[in-house]
């Protein structure tokens, strides 16, 4: 009797871990190792250094020959971030962009923001081992895909993740969870709460790979204007992300709540109900179809007192994407991405969930 006890507790452990176990391929053997450099670390050594320097020239002369040394290391991203993101010009411009950085560096906005920053951002060791195993994922589905260099920066709260020539940044200050409590709420003219909320740490990881799907690996095409072109669209991407994120969960994914994302499966019949009998999947007016894609607290016309889930749209072209490739598996990632005719996909998905 004790042994088939004995027998039953590894048998129902063994299940256990099987359950807890998501599918996904084994990528230990991938030699790859993500980096995350941090600019905004190096960057603010500059503005300790200017300040130990004693007149203007001499401090102008510094922080060329620094702010140089930097652009050497971060080519396209130093660039690209000194004209585009902080907007101080570039060392082409002469005195009037090193005037302009100082000013910057001076500031007491910026200097608050750096400080809260390296608080809330002591190092990126767990980020390094989330964006490794996901790139991964990544060259096992693409292995002769080029990985993209990872820097951090401060943004002035303008932007998370932007892609680059051969890099994809984060802007550490649109990730500080409740350590951005002190900033974010007086930005909600310009960022909305159902947007802020997912300014946390845990987002770093899908939003960079998020970005990465959309820009370097499967950028949209300018003709499909359809909403199911769109819902298809969209679907592959997160899929794409189920595929290089196997752990995350679907509320990091697509960006839902918890409540969100129960909503949108307990009335997933209903949406696609609603969709079907309104004629939406193949109009093209955008001003009729982007409040079915677009972020929002909830999707107009749907559901009961504004209780619905955003970007309905998308969420169902994922689903219909799942299901397609659940009816297909001999067709890969890479297959899945080249397929051009969004109809083909719904119809070899047969899509058709309950009321």
């Amino acid at each position: 009797m004790r042994n088939i006890q004995i027998y039953l507790f590894f048998f129902i452990c063994l299940v256990a871990a099987s359950c807890n176990n998501k599918k996904g391929p084994d990528v230990s053997q991938i030699n790859l190792k993500v980096s995350i450099e941090r600019f905004d670390k190096e960057l603010n050594a500059i503005n300790g250094l200017r300040t130990e320097v004693g007149s203007r020239r001499s401090e102008l002369s510094d922080l060329q020959v620094k702010a140089d040394q930097l652009r050497k290391k971060y080519t396209w991203f130093y660039d690209d971030y000194m004209g585009q993101m902080l907007s101080v010009g570039l060392p082409v411009n002469g005195p009037a962009y090193l005037n302009t950085l100082a000013s910057v560096l001076q500031n007491r906005d910026y200097i608050e923001l750096n400080s809260t920053v390296e608080k809330a951002f002591p190092d990126m060791s767990t980020h390094e081992a989330e964006l490794t195993d996901a790139f991964k994922h990544v060259r096992y589905y693409y292995p002769k895909q080029k990985i993209p260099r990872v820097i951090t920066f401060i943004s002035g709260f303008a932007v998370q993740t932007p892609i680059g020539n051969d890099y994809v940044g984060i802007g550490l200050d649109m990730f500080l969870g409740s350590h951005g409590d002190r900033f974010y709420p007086a930005l909600r003219e310009s960022i909305p709460h159902y947007i802020a909320r997912r300014f946390t740490p845990e987002n770093i990881t899908p939003r960079v790979i998020e970005a990465f799907v959309r820009e370097d690996l499967y950028q949209e095409k300018d003709q499909d204007r359809s909403l199911l072109a769109k819902m298809i669209y969209n679907g592959k991407v997160l899929f794409a992300m189920d595929s290089f994120m196997p752990d995350v969960g679907d509320t990091l994914k697509i960006g839902y709540t918890s409540r969100q994302l129960r909503w949108c499966e307990e009335n997933e019949g209903g949406i696609w109900a609603y969709l079907i009998e309104n004629e939406l999947l193949f109009n093209s007016d955008y001003t009729t179809i982007q409040k079915y894609l677009a972020e929002a607290p909830f999707t107009p016309g749907i559901g009961e007192n504004s209780e619905s889930a955003p970007k309905l749209a998308v969420w169902a072209g994922w689903q219909i994407v799942r299901k397609y490739m659940e009816k297909n598996p001999e067709v890969t990632l890479q297959q899945l991405m080249l397929e051009k005719d969004p109809q083909k996909i719904l119809s070899e998905s047969k899509y058709k969930p309950k009321l």
